[in-house]
């Protein structure tokens, strides 16, 4: 019997646009995996494990992926360019939110939010 082939560049956008709300794990692993009812639960702490995420899944090699979550689907993976503009985005809007992050922590910390 032959499993539903895992679309490497669906799990990557999913894990971009969506991983703070577990999307990508729901898409690759069903309704009954824990983690991903952990991201739902703890939704605005696990944006950033989301973009992480994202990365992760865009940079796994083709063959790798197909051994992990393709193994019975009988189609072999060919993300192409499409997941590593994904990847790309995600790395740009993460170090974004992320650098603005640790300036607005800063500014709380030591001006008392006086600049914002």
């Amino acid at each position: 019997m032959t499993a539903a082939h895992k679309n490497k560049t669906l799990a990557t956008f999913l894990a971009a646009l969506l991983g703070s709300f577990g999307a990508h794990r729901f898409y690759l692993y069903g309704k009954k995996d824990r983690r991903a009812w952990l991201y739902v639960l703890f939704f605005p702490l696990s944006a950033f494990a989301g973009f992480i995420a994202a990365l992760v899944i865009g940079l796994t090699p083709d063959e790798r992926w197909d051994a992990e979550h393709n193994a019975t689907s009988g189609r072999p993976s060919d993300s192409g360019w499409t997941v590593i503009l994904i990847v790309i985005a995600t790395f740009g809007i993460g170090t974004t939110l992320l650098i603005a992050a640790i300036a607005r922590t800063f500014d709380l910390l030591y001006t008392g939010g006086a600049y914002g």
